[in-house]
């Protein structure tokens, strides 16, 4: 499953993925933003699964389960690229707010901003054709609650 998944992102095909595999690219773009820094903590895993439960509408069990396919496709993945690209694809740019709020949901889970993830959330949006005042919105949304 996971090869299938990770040779269509790779080639760069021109298909819109289907709705599954949406899911976990954004998993898995999760796990990078979490991972960015060099500490994968317990807080940072909880949000990701919270995330993916309340954005796709899943139990607390099948999330956690999104969430280890999501870890073991990321770090075979060789760039965030295709996982942006597998995103822009299937998300309507109006609903890339939500998007960006998920990954400054992860990226702020441990209670403070990184250069590394605030870097790589600058490459996500720009890729997702989110400008600068867009994400900062999203992190402000995500900070006041």
């Amino acid at each position: 499953m996971f090869e299938q998944l990770l040779r269509r992102i790779t080639e760069g095909s021109d298909t819109r993925l289907p709705e599954p595999d949406s899911r976990l690219a954004l998993a898995a773009l999760l796990v990078r933003i979490a991972r960015a820094d060099g500490q994968y903590t317990e807080v940072e895993i909880g949000r990701i699964d919270r995330v993916l439960a309340r954005r796709h509408g899943l139990s607390a069990q099948d999330a956690i389960a999104l969430r280890h396919q999501a870890e073991a496709l990321e770090a075979e993945a060789p760039d965030t690229v295709r996982f942006t690209r597998a995103l822009k694809d299937a998300v309507p740019h109006e609903d890339r707010d939500g998007l960006m709020q998920a990954l400054w949901a992860v990226a702020l889970a441990d209670g403070g901003r990184d250069a590394v993830e605030d870097q790589l959330i600058r490459l996500v949006a720009k890729l997702l054709g989110v400008t600068d005042q867009e994400s900062a919105l999203a992190r402000q949304k995500v900070q006041e609650g």
